[in-house]
């Protein structure tokens, strides 16, 4: 399965900007865990989960490029907010690069944090591999 880039409907009321998110239309998961990435300094790591993490992040705020590899090379996607989502199932490498110093980014995600990062692939050497197999 490959990532999906989602362009978001921004409705513009008088006093404010509303982007709804209906789930059913992003996700065929049950969200477990939701967590925030803000107040940049410096890139994300870089890595992919084995079996268990499928993600939609959502670029609130800001902008970043999310970098991302499906197997079949690594591709770099502008995301700016409010408009921009993208989902990357497991086995996609993924991390968020050139983020603005503004940039707040969603994310909603099928499992709870394990902290032996077992499910984890950190090598991108390992993760060409993992795919070719």
């Amino acid at each position: 399965m490959s990532y999906k880039l989602f362009t978001l409907n921004n409705i513009q009321a008088a006093n404010f900007l509303m982007t709804p998110l209906e789930l059913k239309d992003y996700l065929d998961f049950e969200v477990k865990r939701v967590y925030f990435i803000s107040n940049p300094t410096g890139d994300t790591g870089n890595h992919a989960h084995r079996a268990e993490e499928d993600e939609l992040f959502v670029q609130i705020q800001g902008s970043s490029t999310i970098c991302v590899d499906d197997g079949s090379g690594m591709q770099e996607i502008l995301l700016s907010g409010p408009k921009n989502a993208i989902y990357v199932p497991h086995m996609v490498w993924h991390g968020f690069k050139d983020l603005s110093s503004d940039c707040i980014i969603l994310a909603l995600t099928s499992t709870n944090y394990d902290p032996t990062r077992a499910d984890y692939v950190e090598d991108y050497l390992e993760f060409k591999q993992l795919c070719k197999n």
